[in-house]
């Protein structure tokens, strides 16, 4: 079976939200093994609402929609249903019954315009709405010749109803795919995106199963693994084999899985080792000492953090004396240290701000210069990283 997935909403397209119900049905979907090729996002448009519909419905088997079917004049996606198939929107009893108990429970008088949500495309069937006043819709679309029918599910915007309208009422409906697909994920830092295909070779190379990706994200190296299989353990075992060849590629560039970001790794590092961890930071407002505070457990380790606007001198020196004194002051088992230019050009692409870590332990100390793009946001990230992966490499007595 394959499937696509249709956002619906002008919020989504002129950038006011972020479409992450999309994410999270393809990755629902492939665990049943479907897969899903397409992701399209629509403005509340009627015409092209119908448009996309029509291609949709003709080239894939599954359309999952999410949006749309308020009550308001902007929720279209009903209407853009029933001009797929030239269809009436006619009423539904006992939806409209269960639409108007929800008000009454909550000592309201529905609105009028409410009705809207108990029509439906003749031919069509409501799916329940145990969390909201939208019912969802199930539509089958028969296509030309021999491909078969298109099922179509209309669910809610809102994640909190989506979801398990989705569980309870879509998810029981289709047709699971014979094979299953599981996702894994390698973070990595250190090692720049083309740096990294080169070092792992062919095991990035289209038609490979498992298949790898690579993707970077404000200096972090992620790589995507997509395995397809006859079972779970079939997709694990591909999975586990695909680690331990990128691990042998590119080593200790290699932090952590999943979600794990950096602080999190120093964070368990420095709490296994039961020692501490202070911290200063100039022109990156904080952003070291968020990282660290945001992760369960760090109030064992991180004794504090310092925000400076000026440091002088501006060196690898200075990053080392900052580093000392932090730990000193702190009374830390390390002292952790970042100086960032705010001073110098952010738009001057060949004169790129300069910055600085160090790190301070009572084994010795340890400073160096981070290269940065013109791009002050990213380039803030990158050396908050940075910091932190000096003190991963020292705590793990990794030597580049």
């Amino acid at each position: 079976m394959q499937a696509e997935i249709i956002a619906i909403g002008s919020e989504l397209t002129n950038g006011e939200k972020l479409d992450t119900n999309s994410q999270w049905l393809s990755t629902e979907l492939a665990a049943v093994g479907i897969s899903t090729h397409f992701h399209t996002t629509i403005a509340d448009n009627l015409d092209e609402m119908v448009a996309q519909l029509r291609l949709s419905a003709s080239r894939s088997d599954l359309v999952l929609i999410t949006g749309g079917l308020g009550p308001t004049l902007d929720d279209l996606t009903r209407q853009a249903m029933a001009g797929l198939t030239d269809a009436d929107l006619v009423l539904d009893a006992e939806s409209l019954e269960i639409i108007e108990s929800m008000f009454q429970k909550r000592y309201r008088e529905m609105p009028e315009r409410n009705r809207i949500q108990a029509m439906f495309p003749q031919g069509a069937e409501p799916i329940p709405n145990e969390h909201g006043t939208a019912p969802g819709i199930w539509m089958t679309v028969p296509r030309e010749g021999d491909a078969g029918n298109c099922h179509i599910a209309a669910m809610p915007g809102v994640p909190s109803e989506m979801k398990p309208m989705f569980f309870q009422s879509v998810l029981p409906r289709l047709v699971r795919g014979t094979r299953i697909i599981r996702f894994a994920r390698i973070n990595c830092f250190g090692v720049g995106e083309s740096k990294t295909e080169e070092l792992l070779g062919d095991i990035t190379s289209r038609g490979r199963d498992p298949e790898v990706g690579i993707t970077a994200h404000e200096a972090t190296i992620t790589l995507r693994i997509k395995a397809i299989g006859e079972s779970n353990e079939d997709c694990e075992q591909k999975i586990s084999a695909t680690y331990e060849q990128i691990r042998e590629k590119l080593g200790d560039y290699i932090f952590g899985y999943e979600d794990e970001e950096l602080e999190h790794v120093v964070v368990t590092l420095l709490n296994e080792r039961q020692q501490t961890l202070a911290t200063s930071e100039c022109g990156t407002g904080g952003l070291l000492s968020y990282r660290l505070t945001e992760v369960a457990g760090s109030a064992d380790c991180f004794k504090g953090g310092t925000v400076l606007v000026h440091q002088h001198p501006f060196d690898t020196d200075g990053a080392l004396v900052l580093a000392k004194t932090t730990r000193e002051t702190q009374g830390a088992d390390y002292g952790l240290a970042i100086l960032l230019d705010l001073n110098q050009s952010w738009q001057d692409r060949e004169a790129a701000p300069q910055a600085f870590v160090a790190l301070a332990g009572a084994e010795g100390a340890w400073a160096e210069e981070i290269g940065l793009t013109v791009n002050r946001a990213i380039a803030k990230s990158r050396i908050s990283k940075a910091a932190l992966d000096l003190l991963r490499r020292k705590l793990m007595k990794i030597e580049r």
